[in-house]
C-alpha cells in the first residue's frame, strides 16, 4: 500500500469522525437560538477552544511556517497584540452584547443608530467572510489535491477537492448547528495542534544534533529574531508589517475588530449565555493562540534548518509550499496522513463557523429586516411557532447558499499571493471601519443610521485606496480604518444640528 493511499484512508477516517461528531452532538433545533447560538448554554472553555479553532485555518497551518521559513519570528509581535486586543474586547465590548437579547453583533448598531447601520455592518461582515474564507478553502483544497486518485483529470482536481471539503463541512453545520460546530471545533483543535506538534517533533529529530546544535545556525541566519524595535517613523517604517509597534498595535486593533465585532466570534461569546463566561472565553483564547503561533513559527525555523542541510530536489513554488512538501515527502508512512488530517481540521473548523455565522447574519440582519421590517426585534424574537420555523428554514437555506459562495471564491483565489497575508489583509481592510463605528456608538455622538453607514463606507474606501497604493503594511490597516471612520462620524455629528441621539428607523 502506497503512502498516498494510506494518507488518503486516514483523511477519509477523519472525515467520517467529523460527520459522526456532527450527528452525535447535534442538539434540538426548534429556534434560531438553538441553531445559531447552541441554546446559549455552552461552557466558556469550549467556546475558548472554538474561538481559537475558528481563527486558525489552513492559512495558519501552512502560512505561519512559510513566514518563518522565508523570514524570521517577528510575526510573534502580532500574536502579542492578539492577547492585548482580547483584554480590550473583554473589558470594553463584551458587556454590550449582554445588555439585551441579541443574536448578532450588528443588532447593537440597530439599537444605537438604526437599522441601516446594522444592515451596512452586516454586509461588510458577509463580504469579508466570503472573501477571506474562500481563500482558506482554496488553500485547503491544494492539500487534498495531492491525495486524489491519479485517474481524476487535472482540470477536475481542484473542483473535486473544493466540493468534498465544503460538502462534509456543510453537512454537519446544517445538521447540528452551532452546538455541533463548537464541539467539532474542540476536537479539531486537538487534532491540528497535535498534528503540528508531531510534525515538529519528527522534524527536530531529523536534524543532526537536535535543537541545541541547530540554534547557533538559526541565530546566525537571523531566523530566531522575534523583536523589531525600530522607531524611526519614516515612510519605510509603516511599510514593514512586523515591527514591535506595528505588530502590537496592528494585532491588538485587528483582534478588537474581529473578536469584538465579527459575528463569527461574537456568536461564540453569545453562546456562553453570560458576560462573565464570555470574558473568560475570549481572554483564554488569547493565550492559547499565542502558544499556537509560537509552535508554527518554530516549525518554520526548523524547516529552514532542515532544507539547508537537505535541499529539496525541486525548488519550492513559494514559502507556503514548504511545510506541505515536508509532510508529503518526509514524514513516515501513516504519520503524514495524521498531519494532513490536522490540516483539514484547521480548515473545517473555520469553514463551519463561517457558514453558521454567515447564515445568522443573513437571516437576522438582512432577511428578517426585509420580510418584517415593521416589527421591532423583541417581537421578532417572540414570533409565532410558524414564524420561528420559517426563520430556521431560511437559515438552513442561507447556510447552503454561502457554501456555494465560498466555493466560488476559492476558484478565483489562486492569484492572491501568500495565503495567510491575503486572508489577514482582507479582514484588516474591512473590519477597522466596523470597529470604528462600534466605538462611536459608545461615546453618544449625534448620528443617524445612514450617517453611520457613510462613515463605515468612507473608512473602507480609504483603506482600499491605501492598499492599492501599497505604501503601508497590512498591520496598520485596521487602526487606520477605525480612525478614518471615527473622524468621519465626528464630522457628520458636528454637521448634525439635532441636540439628541437620532435613530434611523429605516
Amino acid at each position: 500500500m502506497t503512502s498516498i493511499t494510506v494518507n488518503a484512508l486516514i483523511v477519509a477516517a477523519y472525515f467520517a469522525l467529523t460527520l459522526w461528531i456532527g450527528r452525535r452532538f447535534s442538539g434540538p433545533q426548534g429556534s434560531l437560538d438553538d441553531y445559531m447560538l447552541a441554546g446559549r448554554n455552552m461552557p466558556w472553555w469550549a467556546a475558548a477552544f472554538s474561538i481559537v479553532a475558528t481563527e486558525t485555518s489552513t492559512l495558519t497551518f501552512i502560512g505561519l511556517p512559510g513566514i518563518a521559513y522565508g523570514g524570521n519570528m517577528t510575526f510573534l509581535q502580532v500574536a502579542l497584540g492578539y492577547v492585548v486586543g482580547r483584554f480590550f474586547v473583554a473589558m470594553v465590548l463584551v458587556q454590550t452584547y449582554f445588555n439585551g437579547r441579541f443574536s448578532t453583533a450588528y443588532q447593537v448598531l440597530a439599537l444605537r443608530f438604526g437599522s441601516s447601520a446594522q444592515t451596512t455592518a452586516s454586509l461588510v461582515f458577509i463580504v469579508n467572510r466570503v472573501m477571506a474564507d474562500g481563500v482558506r478553502l482554496f488553500a485547503t483544497a491544494l492539500v487534498l489535491i495531492e491525495l486524489l486518485p491519479l485517474g481524476i483529470p487535472v482540470v477536475a482536481r481542484l473542483p473535486v477537492s473544493i466540493g468534498l471539503i465544503i460538502g462534509v463541512t456543510l453537512y454537519y453545520t446544517v445538521r447540528g448547528g452551532l452546538r455541533a460546530v463548537i464541539w467539532n471545533d474542540f476536537v479539531q483543535q486537538i487534532i491540528y495542534v497535535g498534528g503540528a506538534a508531531l510534525a515538529g517533533w519528527i522534524l527536530l529529530h531529523r536534524l543532526p544534533g537536535g535543537w541545541t546544535n541547530v540554534t547557533a545556525g538559526l541565530v546566525e541566519a537571523g531566523k530566531l529574531q522575534w523583536l523589531d524595535v525600530n522607531f524611526d517613523f519614516s515612510v519605510e517604517f509603516f511599510a514593514v508589517p512586523y515591527t514591535f509597534l506595528g505588530g502590537i498595535i496592528g494585532g491588538a486593533v485587528l483582534t478588537a475588530a474581529t473578536h469584538g465585532t465579527d459575528q463569527m466570534f461574537v456568536q461564540r461569546l453569545l453562546a456562553t449565555g453570560s458576560p462573565k463566561r464570555a470574558k473568560q472565553a475570549v481572554i483564554a483564547s488569547g493565550f492559547l493562540v499565542f502558544a499556537q503561533v509560537l509552535l508554527f513559527l518554530s516549525i518554520g525555523s526548523l524547516l529552514y534548518a532542515f532544507y539547508q542541510t537537505a535541499p529539496p530536489a525541486v525548488p519550492f513554488a513559494s514559502n507556503d509550499s514548504v511545510f506541505p512538501r515536508f509532510i508529503a515527502e518526509e514524514l513516515p508512512l501513516g504519520l503524514g496522513g495524521l498531519v494532513i488530517a490536522a490540516v483539514f481540521a484547521a480548515a473545517m473548523s473555520t469553514l463551519s463557523s463561517s457558514l453558521n455565522s454567515l447564515a445568522s447574519a443573513s437571516t437576522i440582519d438582512l432577511w428578517r429586516r426585509s420580510s418584517r421590517a415593521h416589527l421591532p426585534d423583541e417581537i421578532h424574537d417572540n414570533a409565532t411557532e410558524q414564524g420561528m420555523q420559517d426563520e430556521l428554514t431560511m437559515s438552513h437555506r442561507f447556510t447552503v447558499a454561502w457554501a456555494f459562495g465560498l466555493a466560488l471564491v476559492a476558484f478565483v483565489a489562486q492569484a492572491w499571493g501568500s495565503v495567510l497575508e491575503a486572508g489577514l489583509t482582507i479582514t484588516s481592510i474591512t473590519f477597522g471601519a466596523v470597529l470604528g463605528i462600534f466605538l462611536v456608538g459608545r461615546v453618544g455622538w449625534r448620528l443617524g443610521g445612514y450617517q453611520a453607514s457613510i462613515a463605515m463606507l468612507v473608512g473602507i474606501g480609504v483603506l482600499l485606496f491605501v492598499h492599492i497604493q501599497g505604501t503601508i503594511a497590512w498591520t496598520w490597516y485596521t487602526l487606520l480604518g477605525a480612525l478614518v471612520t471615527i473622524t468621519c462620524a465626528g464630522l457628520l455629528s458636528l454637521l448634525n444640528g439635532r441636540p439628541h441621539i437620532t435613530v434611523d428607523s429605516a
